[in-house]
């Protein structure tokens, strides 16, 4: 699917032949078996079923569809065409190469165009494409692709922030450092000042009671 600037959303197609609980549960043993130790002792005896259950809940987004969340709109905003931010959404995902946390924040903003969102269809829309395995490029576009596709806002802005444990806690072991990206689409890319105001609010401690500092 294209927006009518021309990026294209990615909607991920559910797989059809999904394993059972009771081969998932069997998967978590054999690496329980490969990584040495006894999948039946007492202290392991539950722990494939409880990794399936928190499976389920890490992965949920995989069974949501973030379009639908923003499909409902409000037209009664007395031409309200300023900017809508929502700061410091906490993200949990997993990096899809090691499978291991991906802890951050999130800021999404929009410019109206004649509709809004419930603001907390932002952060769901967010958490769902969060709970996939990613990269967080990928979840920084797809997070504003899919406002931009919905709502045709006059532009939309997504900064995230995040620590991968693929980095701070295996491999080159840099604990304290932090990932940024961020997709710019409308107005945001092309307009300087509009660009400025959002970088500036993200960054101000206080958020809107630092406005007059700006």
């Amino acid at each position: 699917m294209t927006s009518p600037q021309g990026y294209r959303t990615e909607n991920t197609e559910k797989i059809t032949n999904r394993p059972t609980r009771a081969e998932a549960e069997e998967a978590v043993r054999t690496l329980i078996r490969w990584a040495g130790d006894d999948a039946s002792r007492e202290g392991l005896i539950d722990t494939p079923a409880r990794v399936v259950r928190s499976y389920e809940e890490f992965f949920s987004g995989y069974d949501a569809d973030p379009e639908e969340i923003l499909r409902r709109t409000f037209e009664e905003t007395d031409g309200y065409d300023e900017m809508v931010l929502l700061r410091d959404i906490r993200l949990e995902s997993h990096c899809e190469h090691h499978m291991v946390p991906i802890i951050g924040k999130a800021h999404i903003a929009y410019l109206p165009n004649r509709r809004v969102v419930g603001i907390s269809k932002l952060a769901r829309v967010a958490e769902i494409y969060a709970r996939r395995l990613q990269i967080q490029e990928k979840l920084t576009a797809q997070i504003a692709n899919t406002i931009n596709e919905v709502l045709q806002p006059q532009g939309v802005a997504v900064v995230i922030e995040a620590a991968h444990q693929c980095m701070t806690t295996r491999g080159v072991h840099k604990p304290g450092v932090t990932m940024v990206t961020s997709r710019m689409l409308g107005a945001f890319r092309t307009d300087a000042s509009t660009r400025r105001e959002f970088m500036a609010l993200i960054s101000t401690p206080g958020g809107a009671s630092g406005l007059n500092n700006v």
